[in-house]
């Protein structure tokens, strides 16, 4: 089985992110939408919430699976029984950010990184963008999955 970590915060899941998943589903088996435990960053959205929206967005795709973890990603996919770990890629910044984690992941823990790069249409969007957004009651409409915006417009 081809199995892939997606790693992220998530906080929140945006079309950038679906976009990247949605190109990998037909490369993997299963796709562990992995997210991610930071007990040093501030979130806007619980783990939970994270969870759950992710788990919104692909009620219907068996080949996703989202869960929650801390610590290593690399040791997270060993423990999961993951060949690969699955990034995607907005600009030069992120691939040159994405390359030494990617590098160290595979001495670590003998595990590829596969990138894909994000389309046009959503290159330009990031969690911290929308997160800014709603801190100030703009419309994110057009930057999240439609399944999102409820879970959003309950916890503003």
């Amino acid at each position: 089985m081809k199995r892939a970590i997606f790693p992220g915060s998530f906080d929140p899941i945006t079309s950038g992110h679906t976009d990247v998943i949605d190109r990998a589903l037909h490369l993997f088996d299963e796709i562990i939408v992995a997210v991610g435990v930071n007990v040093n960053k501030n979130y806007m959205f619980d783990v939970e919430t994270r969870v759950k929206m992710i788990e919104a967005v692909y009620r219907s795709e068996k080949k996703v699976k989202v869960e929650s973890y801390t610590g290593l990603t690399v040791a997270y996919a060993k423990k999961k029984n993951a060949s690969f770990i699955l990034r995607g890629l907005r600009n030069p910044n992120d691939f040159e950010f994405e390359k030494s984690i990617a590098q160290t992941n595979r001495v670590l823990g003998n595990i590829e990184t596969v990138f894909i790069l994000t389309g046009i249409e959503t290159s330009h969007i990031s969690s911290s963008i929308v997160r800014d957004i709603l801190r100030n009651g703009g419309d994110v409409g057009p930057l999240v999955p439609e399944a999102v915006l409820d879970f959003l417009s309950r916890a503003l």
